[in-house]
């Protein structure tokens, strides 16, 4: 089963399920986790393939879907759930193959389509950063800047790195993300629709989620509702955590 950093304790409301996006953790959403814990339990996981989450030879959304409703089955209760990014689509695909389990959906700049980009030179970078002899995370960072310009970036994906292990070493599975990213930059086929309220949240900044896409949402979606955070990106709770936080508190709590 995967990896659950719990906060809070059970109260009246639904647990809030945090599901990250690529090359992330349980471990980024640690701040609004415990922000949100005052409203009831929050579950962030790491997904498969990520964190301190098994590793498996395949990354398809069905298959992250099937490992949420898991994770929601062993609780005993539906949820509420919030997705970032892969982390979205894979929230969507839940709420359309199970929405017996989540009452209401937050999807966190992402649409149900594919995407033409990939990720895999991330991939590439991690696999050229030399882990020999590394101590530190200030090292690790200047060593990483020459495959990763971006400090920001940087910055993220060293959250992956375990400098604890012996020897050190990726809390990632690249060649099992690299062989999937197809499916990950991808949307399966899929039928059905989420009745449910959902709220598609989206970076100003960002690209993610246009206009053309709106169509497709509320087919599967028909009670979706849109909003952009202004001066926010694709990692708009990074950008924009409060901002982020005031937002999923007001649907929520609808």
């Amino acid at each position: 089963m995967l990896n659950v950093m719990t906060s809070g304790s059970p109260t009246d409301q639904p647990p809030l399920l945090i599901v990250h996006g690529l090359y992330g953790s349980a471990r980024n959403w640690g701040v609004i986790a415990r922000r949100m814990a005052d409203r009831g339990e929050v579950l962030p996981v790491d997904m498969r393939n990520h964190g301190n989450s098994p590793w498996f030879d395949t990354h398809s959304y069905p298959d992250m879907a099937g490992d949420l409703a898991e994770v929601i089955e062993a609780h005993g209760k539906s949820v509420d759930v919030v997705g970032h990014s892969m982390g979205g689509k894979a929230a969507m695909v839940l709420a359309l193959s199970r929405p017996d389990l989540v009452r209401r959906l937050i999807v966190a700049d992402i649409a149900p389509v594919a995407y033409s980009h990939s990720q895999v030179q991330f991939i590439d970078a991690m696999k050229a950063l030399d882990l020999k002899g590394l101590s530190s995370r200030g090292e690790a960072d200047k060593r990483f800047a020459e495959h990763v310009e971006d400090a920001g970036i940087r910055a993220f994906l060293l959250q992956s790195l375990d400098l604890k292990s012996d020897p050190v070493k990726w809390r990632l599975n690249l060649d099992t993300l690299e062989a999937e990213m197809p499916k990950i930059v991808g949307f399966p086929e899929v039928t059905g629709t989420f009745a449910g309220p959902t709220f598609f949240l989206s970076g100003k900044d960002s690209d993610y989620v246009l206009p053309e896409h709106r169509s497709t949402i509320k087919r599967h979606f028909p009670k979706a509702k849109f909003a952009r955070i202004p001066g926010a990106g694709h990692w708009l709770h990074a950008d924009k955590p409060r901002e982020f936080e005031a937002a999923m508190r007001a649907f929520l709590d609808a």
